[in-house]
């Protein structure tokens, strides 16, 4: 196809990937969410946060990270959120978090867990009334 002899001729094969993602997109839905769809790759693939992240409340006030991790449904358990730290692989607004005892203390902030899950969490000290 015109794309394989793009690629072979010199250009990029992520960019073709792009294009080809892009066409299919607007094909199947718009050409308005491929632009939407291409526009959200280039911040992700910078770095950068979702604008579509899903809000949780957390109650309990200071919470160590990892039940924290686990209470904002970003990780199945407090185990495994543990694990994610000791990879690096957790972010509080965009800094990396390298303590496993670290105990957050109420506020609003935006957790990473990897390079796809993101929530926006507001810690409340007490419980969350119901």
């Amino acid at each position: 196809s015109a794309l394989k002899a793009e690629v072979e001729g010199g250009r990029n094969p992520r960019d073709a990937k792009v294009a080809l993602a892009q066409e299919i997109v607007a094909r199947f839905h718009s050409q308005r969410a491929a632009e939407d769809a291409l526009a959200d790759f280039v911040n992700r693939s910078k770095g950068g946060i979702p604008d579509d992240v899903p809000e949780v409340a957390v109650g309990g006030a200071p919470l160590g990270l990892p039940q924290l991790l686990r209470q904002s449904g970003l990780c199945a358990s407090s185990g495994e959120g543990m694990r994610m730290i000791d990879q690096g692989g957790v972010r509080i607004d965009g800094a990396v978090v390298s303590d496993k005892a670290l105990q957050v203390q109420p506020g609003t902030f935006v957790l990473q867990v990897g390079k796809r899950k993101f929530a926006r969490v507001t810690l409340a000290a007490g419980p969350l009334s119901a």
